[in-house]
């Protein structure tokens, strides 16, 4: 038993050490690299699957890993928890030390003061009592205490100093903050919620399809949004309700195709049953969020939009409008699906309307390169809308739809291609206003497209909270790297004429500036310096 309880004693020692607190933050540190640098499901679960997918072999091994998820990961909560104990287990020992050394009297002086690292001594004509004082005048924002002649170790009367215990409460607070902002950041992570929502807005291309009405959206509900999360003491009925409106999204491109600038001209209300005249107009721009209500308004992205119109031989028609998402990020070549059900009077029985279901999966270009051997491959040359074109296969069968299992808006079901459920009948090029005609008179027309601007709602109630510890440890850092601690010796010893004075100091850290900040106490308590008075001499031993 005694064994057992000398090996947790020891363990909870390793644990609570500064080295280990330290050696747990280093590897926290490197626990985070590849959350930057794979993709991660909370961020975009749609990027995780694409790894998988170009990364057969080693995808599946990160996955086993959890390196798609590694601030949620079994081993990422557990540095963390060994970080927050370590560090709570030095701070309370440490902080009874620090108020036991700050309610502590200074220390006797050593015996021989000429030992220390900085040394003065020499005679002034003032008695002592006098000079005395003058030392507790210039050392008024020390901590002083006096010993006489019988407590001194050298017999005579001195004075010990002590300052920067700050220093040691700087250092402190730093770690209070760091525990702070772990905690105020793990908390944040239970009762947040987050969503995206995507809206077609106006654009000033040419070839822009117009919006035939405003896109708002209202935070009321979960179901609002295109893609929600929240933490797990979140129950979705928390929302701040707000509504927004997009009008537009604008872009500058220099140009090379690199970005210089998103805004979006957004309406929006804290009170969702203001009319629409009350909204407040506002412009969104990267890193310039929206607030409203504890509710940040991001813009985040953006993309295009195509439109496609079928026209069935009995004159009926169908439109679409379904954003794509971009695989060029740098010229927003961008790929997409659309399903189509026939009209339900060409087809009245089910089963034979699913097998004329039209579903088109293409690329839409913003400025159409042609390349390839017979210049018939798509791709895109600038990221604005210049001069759009789709190249799209086209597909009739049983597209997936009226199933009830949901699908994948950017990509069909291979499965029913796979079992000859749906079929290729057409590849082609297009461009806006251009259709092709498919066997049976069904004619399938590219209209043009629209832009969408792509909006982020984050809540998180601890924001404040990470803020406050964020400046907080900031600031104890700079204490903690500016603050010295240092003592002070003064021997006093009566002569005929007056009084010997005899002074030593000690930097308890290092010594950046303790030496000219010496040389200013004796210059002041002895009131001459040394190049006035050759009697008095200063030895610096460091």
């Amino acid at each position: 038993m005694s064994t057992a309880w000398t090996w947790l004693r020891r363990s909870w020692h390793w644990l609570t050490s500064m080295r280990t607190a330290l050696l747990l933050l280093f590897l926290l540190s490197l626990a985070s690299i590849p959350g930057a640098l794979l993709p991660q499901r909370t961020v975009s679960a749609t990027l995780v699957d694409d790894y998988l997918r170009a990364n057969p072999t080693m995808g599946p091994i990160y996955d086993k890993l959890q390196l798609f998820d590694v601030f949620d990961s079994t081993w990422f909560v557990a540095i963390v928890t060994l970080l927050m104990v370590s560090l709570v287990g030095c701070i309370i020992p440490r902080s009874i030390d620090h108020w036991r050394a700050y309610r502590a009297t200074p220390t006797r002086a050593p015996k021989y003061l000429s030992r220390m690292p900085l040394h003065a001594e020499g005679d002034v004509d003032t008695p002592k009592e006098e000079l005395e004082a003058k030392a507790r005048a210039v050392l008024r924002k020390w901590h002083v205490a006096s010993y006489q002649p019988e407590e001194d170790r050298a017999g005579v009367f001195s004075i010990s100093a002590e300052r920067g215990y700050s220093r040691e409460l700087m250092n402190l607070l730093f770690h209070i903050g760091l525990v702070g902002m772990i905690v105020a950041f793990a908390a944040g992570r239970m009762v947040f919620y987050e969503g995206q929502v995507i809206m077609v807005t106006e654009s000033e291309s040419q070839y822009a399809v117009p919006v035939e009405q405003p896109r708002q959206f209202c935070n009321t509900s979960p179901a609002n949004f295109d893609v929600f999360r929240a933490g797990p003491l979140f129950d979705g009925t928390g929302l701040h309700p707000f509504c927004i409106e997009s009008k537009n999204f604008r872009a500058e491109y220099l140009n090379t195709g690199q970005a210089n600038g998103f805004w979006s001209d957004v309406a929006y209300t804290p009170d969702v049953a203001a009319p629409r005249e009350q909204w407040q107009d506002f412009t969104l721009q990267v890193n310039h969020p929206l607030r409203v209500d504890g509710n940040r308004v991001y813009l985040q992205g953006h993309g295009f939009a195509p439109q496609v119109t079928i026209t069935w031989p009995n004159g009926e028609s169908r439109t679409q409008m379904v954003q794509f998402r971009p695989t060029d990020v740098q010229n927003f070549l961008s790929a997409g699906v659309m399903r189509f059900d026939p009209p339900a009077g060409m087809y009245p029985d089910l089963t034979e309307r699913r097998e004329h279901q039209i579903a088109i999966e293409g690329n839409f270009a913003p400025t159409a390169q042609w390349t390839g051997v017979n210049g018939d491959m798509l791709q895109s040359g600038f990221p604005a809308m210049q001069d759009p074109a789709m190249a799209v296969d086209i597909y009739v069968g049983d597209a997936g739809l009226d199933t009830g299992r949901p699908q994948n808006i950017f990509v069909l079901d291979q499965n029913l291609i796979a079992e000859g459920r749906l079929q290729k009948v057409e590849r082609v090029n297009l461009v806006p206003g251009e259709e092709t005609t498919l066997e049976g008179g069904i004619r399938v027309r590219f209209d043009g497209a629209a832009e969408y601007a792509n909006y982020q709602i984050s809540h998180d109630p601890t924001q404040g909270w990470m803020l406050a510890t964020s400046v907080l440890m900031l600031a104890a850092l700079a204490g903690s790297l500016t603050i010295k601690r240092r003592r002070l010796w003064i021997r006093l010893t009566p002569t005929a004429t007056g009084t010997h004075v005899e002074l030593a100091g000690l930097a308890r850290t290092d010594r950046a500036g303790w030496g000219a900040e010496f040389d200013e106490i004796v210059e002041e308590i002895l009131g001459v310096s040394e190049e006035e008075n050759p009697s008095f001499e200063v030895d610096d031993l460091g």
